[in-house]
């Protein structure tokens, strides 16, 4: 099927039309801000309920549903298969990696919102699980699909220590007031969420963590992402299948202006 398609979520049938970034629904007229990329994968031990996650019933196009045998095919095959703005849902973080790539390779130098409870800054020597899911957005800084100086990290709060050495090391900025000189001389941002950074009374994510931000606050933060910058894709990680998660997810993909 031709990414050009998507399956409406109202009517059910392949009359989605991208029309540049967002799509249109000729059968009900609908339109949607961005395409929805389904990735039921999680690169680890137990992350079953995570790949599940990928199916919940956003109110969006789906354009392609990626579930490759490796995580190497699943960033191949997500970077050429990429609507014009990608909404990806996984499945663990490791489905930003394709994305990332695939953006920044048709816009050129992009920055990287990241939210998440924890860094994801491993290595394969340096994690304590060994699960790809705790070493995605290292793996795009190392490869150069994105510049250390390019990514802000936010609600962090479950570091391990060579994570924190290598946040120090390169100077990735953390925090909301990082957001602005992580994305100065950028084309835009790619924001990746892993729901674990949000208050687990918010969202149900696989591995929730005390002291979450509160929704209201990633709600607000990501209108102001989406009105000072170009949003170029999202991407939502680490949920588990809960119909409760839909409404806050549609919230702030909204608040993103998808």
């Amino acid at each position: 099927m031709s990414r050009l398609r998507a399956k409406c979520p109202d009517c059910r049938t392949q009359t989605a039309v991208a029309l540049g970034p967002d799509y249109q629904c000729h059968a009900c007229g609908r339109e949607f801000g961005a395409g929805l990329v389904r990735v039921p994968r999680a690169w680890g031990d137990g992350g079953e309920a995570m790949a599940e996650a990928a199916a919940l019933p956003l109110p969006y196009p789906e354009a392609v549903v990626v579930a490759e045998d490796s995580l190497g095919e699943q960033s191949l095959v997500l970077a050429f298969d990429l609507p014009e703005r990608p909404l990806v849902l996984g499945g663990c973080c490791c489905s930003h990696i394709g994305a990332v790539e695939g953006l920044g390779t048709r816009h050129g130098r992009i920055g990287v919102v990241w939210l998440d409870a924890h860094g994801d800054l491993n290595t394969p020597e340096t994690s304590p699980s060994g699960n790809a899911w705790g070493m995605p957005l290292r793996m795009l800084i190392d490869s150069g699909a994105v510049g250390a100086d390019d990514v802000v990290l936010i609600g962090a709060r479950n570091l391990d220590a060579p994570e924190r050495e290598y946040i120090a090391s390169v100077g990735i900025e953390q925090g909301q007031d990082g957001i602005a000189p992580a994305l100065e001389g950028t084309e835009g941002a790619y924001v990746a969420l892993d729901c674990d950074s949000l208050d687990p009374a918010a969202v149900a994510s696989f591995m929730p963590e005390p002291g979450g931000l509160a929704l209201a606050d990633v709600e607000q933060l990501l209108s102001r992402v989406a009105a000072e910058h170009a949003v170029l894709g999202a991407g939502l990680t680490g949920l588990v299948p809960e119909a409760r998660n839909v409404e806050p997810l549609t919230r702030l993909c909204s608040a993103l202006g998808l």
